[in-house]
């Protein structure tokens, strides 16, 4: 049997469920999933071993403009990622229709080597719509292929890997077999912690919480973890806390149990939250919390 390995970018919009698409293809989760867009802020590295394959992934931020420094960091990152893979997932939302402006995104990608074009969340909308829209997709004759698929009932996503199998390069393993992510623990439970407070403070807070880990300490058969959720606003602490602590506690239970399962162990988690005025737009502040633009120059 050959073995082959190789490098694939997931791209696409912000929402486009590119973390779920790769969640679904590894049957783990690395990359965390919100209703909101631009829930990636780092290019997740993901690990997909089987015999005859690695396929490391990298999961970025959505395409979007940039308006603060952190948006910077995330688009840069973006464009990081296209060097070097041997393919590129690029993700369409499905489930609203495809438009001209849809289109027209898929066309800025025209040029490049072994592009997939993947046709996200069909599992909200049905054959009968999503047929022309195909068609029309099928137009565009420098895309490799067109897959539709549904990742929460997963649906298509052999059909995604063994497209991929086509353009793997090497046949080397970079990753040990039982390696599925590139990324620390202790980011891994950062990211846990803002995923929870993203999906409960979807209506009232906007998009600007960051979570940083103040103490990460394991005691025989169980872990003690202390995290700070970081806001722009005080007004937006009073929200994160809630009425009597209700909202923070609702954070951390969740985030509690998802830790257990990643960890294995017990976990005693405290969170605090803190202030930081405008810190989405201070790059001191947004290397701190790990989003460093000259980490992406190195």
């Amino acid at each position: 049997m050959d073995f082959k390995s190789g490098f694939v970018a997931i791209m696409g919009r912000p929402n486009a469920g590119k973390s779920t698409l790769l969640n679904a293809i590894l049957g783990t989760k690395v990359s965390i999933v919100s209703p909101k867009p631009q829930t990636t802020r780092n290019n997740i590295i993901g690990i997909y071993n089987s015999e005859d394959c690695q396929i490391v992934f990298t999961d970025t931020p959505g395409i979007n403009t940039a308006n603060t420094k952190l948006d910077e960091y995330m688009q840069k990152s973006v464009k990081n990622a296209k060097n070097g893979v041997d393919a590129i997932l690029l993700c369409v939302d499905g489930s609203k229709g495809i438009k001209e402006k849809d289109i027209e995104f898929i066309k800025g990608f025209k040029g490049t080597e072994n592009l997939i074009l993947v046709v996200t969340k069909t599992d909200l909308t049905n054959y009968e719509k999503l047929y022309p829209q195909l068609a029309k997709l099928n137009e565009l004759d420098f895309v490799k292929s067109i897959i539709p698929v549904s990742s929460f009932k997963k649906r298509n996503i052999d059909v995604v890997v063994n497209e991929i199998k086509k353009y793997l390069t090497d046949n080397i393993k970079y990753f040990a077999d039982d390696e599925y992510t590139d990324k620390s623990v202790r980011f891994m439970v950062s990211e846990i912690i803002r995923e929870k407070g993203l999906w409960l403070l979807q209506d009232e807070i906007p998009h600007g919480i960051a979570v940083e880990i103040a103490n990460f300490k394991e005691f025989g058969n169980k872990f003690e973890i202390d995290a700070d959720i970081i806001c722009e606003k005080e007004s937006h602490k009073q929200i994160i806390i809630g009425k009597n602590g209700a909202k923070i506690k609702e954070i951390g239970t969740k985030a509690r149990l998802d830790i257990e399962n990643l960890l294995g162990k017990k976990v005693y988690l405290n969170l605090f939250v803190k202030v930081k005025d405008g810190w989405r737009n201070k790059q001191s502040v947004i290397a701190d919390l790990g989003y460093d633009l000259k980490d992406l120059d190195k």
